[in-house]
């Protein structure tokens, strides 16, 4: 999903070639789960439905927090995910602050300034996926330094967890980050204490019974 597009001169748009191979390999429907590009959809020349993993997060969230819990607050990790986050937040009836990266001038480091009051709250940080966890724990880090936020809840739908992401997330402010199972933990990195996996499996079940049943999936999308 992330090879929608080209970055750089040469690069490949390899997502287009790998949608085709799936509709020749005999496949009539795709079902997937929040796409890192959505846009990669319409590179199928088959229906495609993109399912959501934030529901289940905020399933998760709802039972071991509340509803409405003043204590809280969801946080975006940038301004890019600012709609999931917004999304997120009204589920759980939480607020809603913002990371925003930027660099003042050429050849400066990065400033993070937090937008919205975080100061004093545990804030429930949001993304779609957690790669090499940089930019995850650089927002944890001014939360709780620029922000001032007592703890850092932190949840996705993809872990890749590649490269450094677990020396990161240990060496973090972030408590607990809740991940789906859409790709394994890699095992030979050994247990991470501070991360908790919730299966999507239920979701998945569910929509295939519909679409063999030919009823609408529209409501797993809420």
């Amino acid at each position: 999903a992330r090879q929608d597009r080209k970055a750089k001169s040469r690069d490949p748009i390899s997502a287009k070639l790998v949608a085709n191979l799936i509709t020749e390999a005999g496949a009539d429907r795709v079902l997937t789960m929040d796409l890192h590009a959505a846009q990669i959809q319409g590179f199928f020349d088959i229906p495609v439905d993109n399912l959501f993993g934030a529901p289940i997060l905020a399933n998760y969230y709802l039972q071991n927090v509340g509803r409405g819990n003043d204590d809280y607050i969801v946080v975006s990790p940038d301004v890019g995910s600012v709609a999931r986050a917004r999304s997120f937040a009204q589920k759980l009836d939480l607020g809603l602050a913002i990371v925003d990266k930027r660099r003042q001038k050429a050849n400066s480091s990065e400033v993070m300034n937090i937008i919205g009051d975080v100061a004093g709250k545990n804030v429930i940080l949001l993304d779609d996926m957690v790669d090499t966890a940089g930019s995850l724990c650089h927002a944890a880090d001014a939360l709780v330094e620029v922000g001032g936020a007592r703890e850092i809840h932190a949840c996705a739908t993809h872990g890749v967890l590649s490269g450094p992401a677990l020396d990161r997330i240990n060496a973090s402010p972030i408590k607990e980050l809740v991940l789906l199972d859409t790709i394994p933990y890699p095992a030979e990195k050994g247990e991470c204490a501070k991360i908790k996996y919730l299966s999507v499996a239920p979701i998945f079940a569910e929509a295939i019974e519909r679409i063999y049943e030919e009823v609408s999936i529209s409501s797993l999308f809420d």
